[in-house]
């Protein structure tokens, strides 16, 4: 508690100070803090990460700092404080408190290079992204020098070397990395099309230890790119080669490699779309086949997105409902091979289209103000191929374009309508099948479908007060889960507004029956500071965000986030 207080003290005073006395200096400061206490219906608590279950009080803290000199020069640090541990089912290697980030960049306007943690991104990422999430407790960025020279407005090139961040150390295996960026359009000056096209190397030295190991220390990942619009069209592809590798397998929560089952990797990823006022349309299917990339090979698969060197998120709707949340599909682009469940994976393929449209006003179906509806469908399987399970000569041979075993299906209609000035509503329809399963790789797991209706209204009291109702409904053909939600939330003005939330499910599945996960709190805002305050129940599952899921268990208690910025 005392490095608790220590860190906090030092963070505001510090901040106080050099803001006052250095204009090239911004701070930025977050805590997230959580109380976590016993529940009749959760149970007791227990960290079964740090095997604790007397450290009832936990923060994630975090003090950026970026000072910027001599005109072209930024020097930033990152100071992160996980006390006494880090919040629940955050990776055990967030803990103490220590330097988490820092570097020292130059920039002009043609040279941009950074010497120490930096992040960086190739493409769409499925061959190299490093990125920081707090919220799932992801931060792998690399350790080393970047290089980015764009010698005119239509090349870019980018050299970098670096191992990734884990925890407050540093990965085993180390990236090497080129990447070039060319605009056709700007080079040739077109006028009405764009045209560009982008190259990426990524390579991944890490030594092993296994006498006569039939794979390369070294493994090679190439993509390919070409973007192309031309007036209200779009379109974009994107194919990867990741080179022979060995292939891990987990074997009794132990990582393994066995003997001679070296594959490469590939992935496909296409986009099109075409939009217009009132109007929208986008499709996307993404093919991907042993595209498992990480620093280290046997953290392959780790909960907490450690050592991960690439980007994969879930190409499915992005719901913001409780209930539209609770089953959600998670990318299977891992070969797994799960025997006592009698499951072989190999990858996914699928894909997702979006549609917008805008019924005009002052026509029957859209009023006075129009009517927006949005539809969203997404469909995703397993490989089509032949697999060999025989674990001393274990193999596989996909088809490119085979669909195998169906993982997961989303489809969705919203509409929204304003009524008149102060009352405005939303009308969301989703149905979902969800192959728990396979997708999961558990046995026992169900099958499930469901059906969720969700009705919200908001209504406008003036003077930047608002109330707003939401009521949600869950279906499935499992005894288990038949859901229903509902929100309640008021708006005292822009700065300040209070919630009430709870989710209860009547089914008989044994962990979540005849539960309320009720929630309540509030958020008070006042220029960049940000005070948020919650109590409630979390149940156990998945938790996403931009397509990255993360499991969190159940847990009850306080939790409070403050974010401000000097």
């Amino acid at each position: 508690m005392k490095k608790i207080i220590l860190v906090l003290f030092l963070s505001f005073s510090g901040q106080l100070i050099f803001a006052q006395l250095i204009d090239n200096l911004a701070i930025g400061i977050e805590s997230n803090g959580a109380w976590y206490n016993d529940d009749k219906k959760t149970g007791p608590f227990q960290d079964d990460v740090n095997n604790d279950s007397d450290e009832h009080l936990r923060f994630n803290n975090y003090l950026k700092i970026d000072y910027k000199f001599l005109k072209n020069f930024t020097a930033s640090v990152q100071v992160e404080s996980y006390e006494p541990f880090a919040l629940l089912n955050y990776s055990p290697n967030l803990k103490g408190t220590n330097l988490g980030t820092y570097s020292l960049n130059y920039k002009n306007a043609k040279l941009d290079v950074t010497a120490g943690h930096y992040y960086a991104q190739f493409g769409s990422g499925l061959i190299l992204r490093n990125w920081e999430d707090r919220q799932l407790g992801i931060n792998n960025a690399l350790f080393g020098g970047k290089a980015e020279y764009s010698p005119t407005d239509y090349l870019s090139l980018t050299a970098l070397y670096g191992k990734q961040r884990v925890g407050f150390d540093l990965s085993d295996g180390e990236f090497f990395g080129f990447n070039t960026e060319f605009n056709v359009s700007n080079a040739l000056q077109f006028e009405k099309s764009n045209i560009s096209l982008g190259f990426s190397y990524v390579g991944r030295k890490e030594a092993t230890d296994i006498i006569d190991a039939e794979f390369n220390e070294l493994t090679n990942a190439f993509s390919g790119r070409i973007d192309f619009s031309h007036n209200n069209f779009y379109s974009s592809m994107e194919y990867v080669a990741k080179g022979e590798d060995a292939v891990v397998q987990n074997i009794n929560d132990n990582n393994i490699f066995p003997d001679d089952f070296i594959k490469p990797g590939n992935a496909l990823l296409l986009n099109a779309g075409y939009s217009k006022s009132g109007f929208g349309l986008d499709a996307t299917f993404r093919r991907l086949e042993n595209m498992s990339f990480y620093s280290d090979r046997n953290t392959a698969g780790n909960v907490y997105f450690e050592n991960i060197a690439n980007f994969i998120p879930a190409l499915t709707k992005q719901h913001d409902y409780l209930l539209t949340n609770i089953f959600v599909y998670q990318p299977q682009g891992i070969v797994n091979f799960t025997y006592d469940a009698g499951i072989f994976k190999v990858g996914e393929i699928g894909g997702q289209v979006d549609l917008y449209y805008k019924i005009k006003k002052d026509t029957p179906l859209g009023g006075k103000y129009g009517t927006k509806i949005a539809v969203n469908a997404s469909y995703w399987s397993g490989l089509k191929g032949d697999v060999s399970t025989d674990f001393e000569n274990i193999d596989y041979d996909m088809d490119f374009l085979g669909f195998g075993s169906k993982y997961f299906s989303d489809v969705s209609l919203e509409v929204r309508k304003k009524w008149n000035k102060k009352l405005s509503s939303i009308f969301y329809y989703v149905n979902q099948y969800a192959n728990q399963k396979e997708m999961l790789s558990i046995f026992s797991a169900e099958t499930i479908k469901t059906n969720i209706l969700v009705a919200e209204s908001t209504y406008k009291l003036g003077k930047g007060r608002s109330f707003r109702i939401e009521a949600q409904k869950l279906w499935s053909n499992s005894e288990d889960h038949n859901w229903i939600g509902g929100t309640l939330e008021y708006n005292f003005n822009s700065k300040f507004s209070i919630y009430v939330n709870d989710i209860y499910n009547s089914g008989s599945d044994k962990d979540t029956e005849k539960t309320h996960y009720y929630n309540l709190g509030g958020s008070f805002t006042k220029g960049a500071t940000r005070l948020g305050l919650n109590y409630g129940r979390q149940r156990a599952g998945l938790v996403c965000v931009g397509g990255v899921c993360r499991f969190v268990p159940e847990a009850t208690g306080l939790t409070m986030n403050l974010t401000t910025t000097f």
